[in-house]
């Protein structure tokens, strides 16, 4: 049965890694949903959080495909249970003195922030799971999006356990 996978993918943050690890997922004929890379917090190394869709045998295939490349040091799949998720998006909408109020409502409802305030427009920063910010833009809808802007799905595993992860240049197991 095919899902929405989140693949945690722990890299050296070193040029070239993203392009490698985009191709293996075209190569393989998967689309992703969303991609997000940022540093982590040494440096060295880069989360890439990537959606894709997919049954659960041709991830796995796809993680220990990926767990090959050189520069990769871990890949998870994350169960929605097992990770917290989240979207940031920012908006601007139509917001003029007659409809400013009620955005304000919303925005406060979403707990939501306005991050600038234009005479005819508003920009908003959103953060939460999927169906939350989905159902956020919908209610922004009536007032006009004039931009919009999103980082699909960040994710990070719940509680306090170390992650292993194998030392560079160690052979790496395969399950």
């Amino acid at each position: 049965m095919e899902h929405r996978h989140t693949l945690s993918i722990l890299v050296e943050n070193k040029f070239g890694v993203l392009a490698r690890i985009a191709g293996l997922f075209s190569g393989r004929g998967f689309n992703i949903d969303s991609l997000n890379v940022a540093p982590t917090k040494n440096p060295k190394f880069s989360r890439m959080t990537v959606v894709v869709r997919g049954d659960d045998k041709t991830l796995e295939q796809l993680s220990r495909q990926l767990e090959k490349l050189i520069n990769v040091i871990e890949v998870e799949d994350f169960l929605h249970d097992e990770a917290v998720h989240r979207e940031l998006v920012l908006v601007q909408i139509k917001a003029d003195s007659k409809s400013r109020s009620e955005a304000m409502q919303i925005v406060d409802i979403f707990r939501a922030k306005i991050v600038d305030v234009q005479p005819e427009t508003m920009l908003i920063e959103m953060t939460g799971a999927q169906r939350k910010v989905d159902a956020f833009l919908e209610l922004m809808e009536r007032f006009g999006i004039l931009d919009m802007t999103r980082t699909g799905r960040v994710a990070m595993k719940r509680g306090g356990a170390s992650r292993t992860v194998r030392k560079l240049n160690q052979p790496q197991k395969v399950a």
